[in-house]
């Protein structure tokens, strides 16, 4: 049982010993004085009903969820909230006013908050190109269709993955490519987003030509090992603005952490070079 006048929170996954987690709510903690502690858990999917349903009891304002919960989760807390709901996955669960388990999923939101941050985006009339359709891909979508994007190119090494998707966002605004074809999609877009792992650091490279791509257009790559992958590299020297993946990890925890400490925090330099030396 956990002291009762500390506030506890922390991430659940399976494996867990990779979290950046812990790192970016401990610099919060201390940074505003508060008396907390933010936990990695080594939770399997077997354990997790149990966990979660003992997080009261054991003192735990709430979790994030990682690899391999975001989807099982789901059955686990009393309320699904309607962001949750679109993106299919929740990462982060906390309790409301009457103490009920709410899961909600806050990666649309700090994709969207880090863009319009880093590139002063607006996504009315816009249009985009998605590389990737897996849970992170949903929620890059949801996210901006709700922003109001004007259209989405999605395409997907598997392409039945991109079909499914597509089909259960069910918005006609989302027009699915074929893999082949993702260099012509590039044509007339105004924000391309690289959404699978090719580029991260022990994965293959992300074979993409840049030809079409207008030079106004934004390149974001949610990969933050390396910060700067080889695809932003090449955007930045033909002179594209880029961002990278290193902003949504940080604005995506902002929501759980008010939830469970009671204080909305800053994502500064501070907290972006604290986070670049863990990862050195």
């Amino acid at each position: 049982m956990n002291d009762k006048t500390k506030k506890y929170a922390g991430v659940a996954g399976d494996p867990i010993s990779h979290s950046l987690s812990p790192k970016l709510h401990g610099y919060w903690l201390q940074q505003y004085g508060i008396d907390g502690e933010y936990a990695p858990y080594h939770v399997t999917a077997e354990e997790l009903p149990e966990f979660i349903a003992g997080l009261k009891e054991n003192n735990i304002s709430g979790l994030n969820l990682t690899v391999p919960h975001k989807e099982q989760a789901f059955d686990l807390v009393e309320r699904v909230d309607p962001v949750a709901k679109k993106i299919g996955a929740i990462n982060t669960v906390y309790f409301d006013e009457d103490g009920g388990l709410v899961g909600t999923n806050t990666d649309g939101y700090g994709f969207l908050k880090h863009l319009k941050q880093s590139a002063s985006w607006s996504s009315e009339k816009k249009s985009a190109v998605i590389l990737g359709a897996g849970g992170a891909a949903r929620a890059v979508l949801v996210s901006l269709l709700e922003d109001g994007i004007g259209k989405i190119r999605l395409t997907n090494r598997t392409a039945s993955r991109a079909e499914d998707l597509a089909s259960e966002l069910s918005d006609t605004r989302v027009k699915v490519i074929p893999w082949g074809s993702r260099d012509a999609a590039l044509e007339g877009a105004d924000l391309l987003v690289n959404v699978t792992t090719l580029g991260m650091t022990g994965q293959r490279s992300l074979e993409l030509s840049l030809d079409n791509l207008p030079t106004r257009a934004v390149v974001y790559d949610i990969v933050y090992n390396p910060l700067e992958t080889e695809l932003l590299k090449e955007a930045a020297a033909r002179g594209n603005k880029t961002v990278d993946g290193l902003g949504m990890l940080l604005h995506q925890a902002v929501p759980g952490f008010e939830k469970w400490f009671g204080r909305k925090p800053e994502v500064d330099d501070g907290l972006r070079d604290h986070l670049f030396r863990a990862l050195s």
